[in-house]
């Protein structure tokens, strides 16, 4: 990153820029201009919008922008290449640990939600639809409506007086 930031260093001084000119134009801080033509990779929280200021700063100073984006993206493999495994495991143990050590509000946070078995309340819930099916089945058979006799009813002539 230090030859690419060389590079553009000498290609800025070379067209007469200054750095506060480029750093108005670019809409970019003179420090992060200066971050990258120092190749302090480090100065950046983030590798891709590093790559896109150093890509912004090739077309502004007139350089072909992907002949410079290839030589930023051979830099990155180099520097990715020999990261070993224990390291990125490393990190990501850190990282899930810094999460954990977070302070919470137990009014904004998420809780886990544990799922239900559906299977088994659904078969309950068959069954009990199916009991009560087969009951009502058998209620209607076996109930049959009493037969009306003119007996029961009688002729009419019966009379009840209540007293109060």
């Amino acid at each position: 990153m230090k030859e690419i930031g060389k590079y553009l260093k000498q290609t800025r001084i070379k067209n007469g820029v200054s750095l506060e000119e480029a750093s108005e134009d670019l809409n970019m801080s003179m420090i992060q201009l200066e971050n990258i033509e120092d190749g302090n990779v480090r100065a950046f929280k983030d590798i891709f919008s590093l790559r896109d200021y150093v890509k912004d700063y090739a077309k502004y100073l007139g350089l072909n922008v992907n002949k410079l984006s290839d030589e930023f993206n051979d830099f990155m493999f180099e520097r990715t290449s020999k990261i070993s495994l224990s390291t990125v495991m490393e990190k990501q143990a850190n990282a899930s640990n810094e999460k954990k050590k977070q302070i919470v509000s137990p009014y904004t946070q998420i809780k886990d939600r544990k799922e239900v078995p559906l299977k088994p309340i659904l078969g309950v819930l068959i069954g009990f639809v199916l009991i009560l099916l087969v009951f009502f089945v058998i209620n209607k058979a076996s109930s049959k409506k009493p037969t009306i006799t003119n007996e029961l009813l009688g002729d009419g002539s019966e009379y009840y007086e209540f007293t109060y």
